[in-house]
């Protein structure tokens, strides 16, 4: 994993005498920037009290946006370019509902970044996968059409069928080559057995290191008599936890999954969009969140957090530029006024540039 570098105290930027540090770009391991109202007039929310309300505002909403997929996403997109992020998994709804256009609008929005964003996209059965007739066949064509990655959602609560959920995504990941990222919010013993089989299918289907848990609100509950049980199952099945620290859901004890062996990402999750009107495309700013809401205070635990958000990302998703970071003069690299990582956690500056290739961004 990336070694994060201190200041190298000569490092000044000549014009101000201002120390300059140098760190790896970041990661934003779960967001979806299909849904994101970014570049429009103000989105005003419905109440929402269930994750069948959300999911009502949801289409409501895509379906009532003036502008295009490809317009939204690459408005959010390019945010989060010139806030450092150099990679993102993008989950992307799939339903008859809205056929393949979300894809295909992420996917356009994609290729006019590709010199600056890497993206993965996860071919996402938000509205439900064998609970919406027709999902399953229109997620099998997106493999074809611009999707990376299979997705589920919620096996029992949302399809209310964990055996055939199970096997719709993990025929279609082992059919066509692709991993496997699985949104799961039931907590509780019902979420934590969940996460047992699916480690246990991802083992007996030969997937180790290849499947994500995002959300895993069950993994945060630590009372819970199973939770080392499950979280040694994932360590053993190699699989991921994908956390986003948003508002009052919960989030992950850090040394407890460390512990056990379970790696975790950070993503931004819903950025402006009907699940919420908060986000603003920063992984800097998500960083700050994760520090916030975990209680780092230490140095160790707020640099824990920066890597996170960056080399445990680029771990995950593959990324190159973010991986091969090694110091400053790297052709790939974002430059702070700074001191050190700590800071930055709790500061949240944004950059002072963004370094692809070599070349300074501006977009």
């Amino acid at each position: 994993m990336t070694e994060l570098l201190p200041l190298n105290p000569t490092n000044a930027d000549p014009n101000n005498g201002q120390p300059i540090l140098h760190t790896p770009g970041f990661v934003d391991a779960h967001i979806h920037p299909d849904k994101t109202s970014w570049g429009t007039p103000w989105l005003s929310r419905q109440t929402a009290h269930s994750l069948g309300d959300f999911i009502v505002n949801d289409l409501r909403t895509q379906l009532a946006f003036q502008t295009t997929v490809e317009e939204r996403a690459l408005a959010l997109m390019k945010q989060a370019v010139m806030n450092g992020t150099m990679a993102m998994r993008a989950h992307v709804d799939i339903a008859p509902q809205i056929g393949l256009r979300n894809v295909h609008g992420v996917r356009a929005a994609a290729e006019q970044l590709a010199a600056y964003l890497d993206v993965q996209i996860v071919a996402f059965p938000q509205f439900g996968l064998l609970s919406n007739p027709g999902t399953l066949e229109l997620m099998e064509a997106s493999l074809a059409e611009g999707a990376d990655l299979v997705g589920g959602i919620d096996p029992l609560s949302l399809d209310g069928n964990l055996a055939g959920h199970l096997d719709a995504v993990f025929g279609l990941a082992g059919k066509y080559g692709r991993d496997l990222d699985i949104h799961l919010h039931d907590g509780g013993q019902g979420g934590l057995s969940q996460i047992r089989t699916i480690a246990e299918r991802t083992v007996a289907e030969g997937m180790q290191g290849r499947v994500t848990i995002g959300h895993g609100f069950a993994l945060c509950e630590g009372s819970q008599a199973e939770l080392g049980a499950t979280l040694d199952a994932m360590a053993t099945a190699g699989m991921w936890m994908a956390t986003c620290a948003l508002g009052a859901d919960p989030v992950p004890a850090l040394d407890l999954l460390e512990k056990h062996g379970v790696r975790v990402a950070l993503g931004s999750d819903g950025v402006r969009d009907a699940w919420s009107p908060f986000g603003s495309g920063s992984m800097m700013d998500r960083a700050h969140l994760l520090g916030y809401r975990t209680g780092a205070m230490t140095d160790t635990e707020l640099e824990r957090c920066f890597r996170i958000a960056t080399a445990a990302g680029a771990e995950l998703v593959g990324s190159a530029a973010v991986a091969g970071y090694s110091g400053p003069g790297c052709a790939d690299r974002l430059e702070f006024a700074a001191h050190s990582i700590p800071q930055l956690v709790v500061d949240r500056p944004s950059p002072l540039k963004v370094v692809r290739a070599g070349q300074a961004v501006a977009l």
